[in-house]
């Protein structure tokens, strides 16, 4: 499971900060077995079973994974039923291009909505009210639809002689009937819950967050009935609609974003904003979330469901589903008190910015969350990838009992991550700065700010490793059926990560909260790898650690000569006029000339991975 980023959604990498769907959980096309092989020959009989994979996170509510066909052999940790290859072709391509589009206007509306709130007062209040529904949702049901309802969902429509259709029916009347509940008493508790995420706003500016939240909460509701309906539709092959959905949904709010920048023009503030302008921006991103919904209920009914209410839950097995989530929720509920921490550590760091009369540019919860989303990026793009790919194949070799070869995978899958997520950390702190200028020094959000967004980047980039070994690592405890053990070190790294954010309020000066916050949420990673890392040691009879160290150790080395070009090209572009052209021609310049570095400095320093890797690549694109 996914440990959620700031925003209260999980660390798949693409969902954005500004409350956009789940891109990163949409289905993502598995690595072809090549990928996996690149590294070193897998001994036969390794390779993963054809099909689609997709990386299930136990709070997930969107791509929910396929059902199991009668007749069909599926993978049980959320993989899908084995499709005819014309199918499959078919399928790949609308999830390849629908999570392609959606991604780009995933990030053109965060670019908006920077533009429209800015990084200070105003923009925290608005990313406050909009992370509140996502967490209350992710807490109360989000876990259990993906992680327990869903995959009883799938055995049931194998298993029953109606295809399951009475179990969708009561799953869905259930769902919907404790959505609108949720919904009803998150709107009357708007105000409570924005005093419990942000307890130190000022006057103007909870108003505002609460006003907002009135309108954002509502989202809960469209959340989860978006979510099941994917969740249906996908056990039906249909794949389009939950992939192309998200797309609309940004569509509105780059709109509605559009919209208020329009209306009230640059520097926007809680003590400026109307009533009028705050209930424009709440409804309409309401309304972005309503049309997601609207488009996959539809697309459900389209697909041959009709729902007829059913209330007659006894025997239907849906209790004994719940009481096997008990250590899922463990873990869920210390996810959500993280987030609580950060966000209340982040938030409180912009408003005493404010109070102290220091430059509150980029110094609150909205500086940290567009940086997170940045961060979250070479993950979700590389090692996702890996990790599709790596769940059902680890799975296959526990069940025949060769932990020889889960060990064998998880060493080649993190080096094969490793080989582009290293040198890609190392280009994220070097240009950091002058890509948040380049994309985000727009309408309310200044110059000032966007530094701000680029120095928590800096930070941010060097857990990526850690973020990505720890990841990896708990796909193995899936494979191995173990979610127990996961959720016992979300312990002792959740108060590692709480006592260094909250010791941040008392020891930094505000400015500088949200710069150190992500050594914080890094820290939970560190401690949670460590302890993962010593469970699997004992469990595998060793982790290739000696290798795994080895090769990360040349990776970060081969990155020296390129670092220093790069570092030359931003500080020589950058002493220009202007920000947009400089800033574009230093990071391309940098960029290239310091990927052609860094491979002939691993040649040199002779890192098998990335010649290996790049040999694939070469030989992949001429069978072209």
């Amino acid at each position: 499971m996914t440990r959620p980023v700031p925003d209260g959604r999980p660390d798949d990498g693409h969902r954005g900060t500004d409350g956009s769907a789940p891109a990163a959980r949409r289905r993502r096309l598995p690595m072809p077995d090549e990928v996996l092989d690149a590294v070193e020959h897998s001994e036969p009989g390794t390779e993963p079973e054809p099909g689609l994979h997709p990386d299930h996170d136990p709070s997930d509510y969107g791509d929910l994974g396929t059902a199991d066909r009668p007749g069909e052999e599926g993978n049980e940790i959320g993989g899908a039923a084995h499709s005819a290859p014309g199918d499959l072709l078919r399928s790949s391509a609308v999830m390849a291009a629908g999570t392609v589009v959606s991604r780009i206007t995933g990030f053109v509306r965060t670019i908006v909505l920077a533009a429209a709130l800015g990084t200070q007062l105003l923009g925290d209040a608005y990313q406050t009210a909009n992370m509140v529904p996502f967490a209350v949702y992710d807490l109360l049901i989000g876990g259990l639809l993906a992680s327990v309802f869903v995959p009883f969902l799938v055995k049931r429509r194998k298993r029953d002689a109606d295809g399951g259709t009475a179990t969708e029916q009561r799953l869905f009347t259930v769902i919907l009937l404790v959505l609108a509940v949720m919904t009803m008493l998150a709107i009357a508790a708007a105000e409570w819950l924005i005093r419990v995420y942000a307890g130190d706003f000022t006057g103007p500016q909870h108003d505002a967050a609460t006003l907002l939240a009135r309108f954002l909460l509502a989202q809960i509701f469209f959340i989860g009935a978006s979510g099941i309906a994917s969740a249906m539709l996908n056990s039906r092959d249909r794949f389009g609609a939950p992939m192309w959905a998200p797309v609309l949904n940004n569509l509105v709010i780059i709109a509605v974003g559009v919209l208020f920048l329009t209306v009230t023009g640059p520097g926007t503030t809680p003590d400026s904003v109307t009533e009028g302008q705050l209930t424009l921006l709440g409804a309409g991103t309401a309304a972005g979330q309503l049309l997601q919904a609207l488009v996959l209920v539809g697309s459900l009914f389209a697909a041959g469901f009709r729902w007829r209410p059913r209330l007659d839950l006894r025997g239907s097995g849906l209790g004994e589903a719940v009481r096997t989530a008990a250590w899922m929720l463990v873990y869920v509920g210390v996810a959500q008190a993280g987030l609580l921490v950060t966000t209340n550590v982040a938030t409180r760091a912009g408003v005493a910015a404010a109070r102290e009369g220091e430059s509150a540019a980029g110094a609150g919860i909205t500086a940290y969350q567009y940086a997170s989303m940045l961060f979250q990026l070479p993950y979700a793009i590389i090692a996702v990838s890996v990790i599709t790919a790596l769940l059902p194949r680890m799975s296959a070799h526990v069940a025949d009992g060769r932990t020889d070869l889960v060990r064998a995978d998880f060493s080649r899958g993190l080096r094969l991550s490793a080989v582009l997520i290293v040198p890609l950390s190392v280009a994220m702190v070097v240009f950091a700065i002058p890509f948040c200028v380049m994309i985000y020094a727009n309408g309310s959000t200044s110059v000032a700010d966007a530094r701000s967004i680029g120095r928590i980047l800096m930070v941010f980039a060097v857990m990526l490793i850690p973020f990505t070994m720890f990841q990896l690592q708990m796909r193995v405890y899936y494979a191995l059926g173990d979610t127990r053990t996961p959720s016992l070190f979300a312990l002792p790294a959740e108060a590692a990560h709480a006592a260094l954010a909250v010791g941040l309020l008392f020891l930094a000066p505000a400015q500088l909260i949200v710069v150190l916050l992500p050594i914080a949420y890094g820290s939970y990673y560190v401690v949670g790898s460590v302890l993962a890392w010593r469970g699997l040691h004992r469990r595998l009879n060793g982790t290739d650690g000696r290798r795994i160290l080895r090769t990360l150790l040349l990776l970060y080395a081969a990155t020296v000569p390129s670092a220093l070009f790069a570092i030359a090209m931003a500080t020589g572009f950058g002493l220009l006029p202007g920000t947009l052209l400089p800033n574009l021609l230093g990071m391309a310049a940098g960029g290239a000339v310091g990927a052609l570095l860094f491979i002939l400095a691993a040649k040199r320093l002779g890192v098998t991975e990335v010649t290996t890797f790049l040999e694939m690549v070469r030989s992949r694109l001429l069978s072209r």
